[in-house]
């Protein structure tokens, strides 16, 4: 702790919210997966590292999917992949909003 602590004196918060998603947001906003980050510190706290591995492995996963989206990342890939293959076989045409020729939709 510092001798001054200038921000808290400003009543600014700079970088105090980049260490846990669950600490106070600049705007009051909580981040998009802090309700996995508690689930995961709620099942980890007070058991150790070594236990928590194992026993909180769901909680962490669900946590660093909603922080890394790979698998949505990964599925929505694959979608585009099979959206362009039917599109290649003439079995799908897009709207045209979608290829900027239509009226935009409101």
């Amino acid at each position: 702790m510092p001798f001054l602590d200038i921000q808290k004196r400003l009543g600014i918060d700079l970088d105090c919210w980049m260490t846990i998603q669950s600490a106070d947001q600049p705007h009051k906003l909580p981040s998009r997966c802090h309700a996995f980050e508690k689930e995961w510190i709620e099942c980890a706290h007070g058991i150790g590292g070594i236990r928590a591995e194992k026993e909180c492995k769901i909680e962490y996963d669900d946590f660093v999917e909603c922080l890394l989206r790979q698998k949505t990342m990964k599925r929505l890939s694959a979608i585009m992949k099979q959206r362009d293959k039917l599109i290649k076989e003439g079995k799908y045409t897009p709207p045209p909003h979608h290829a900027g020729t239509g009226d935009p939709r409101l």
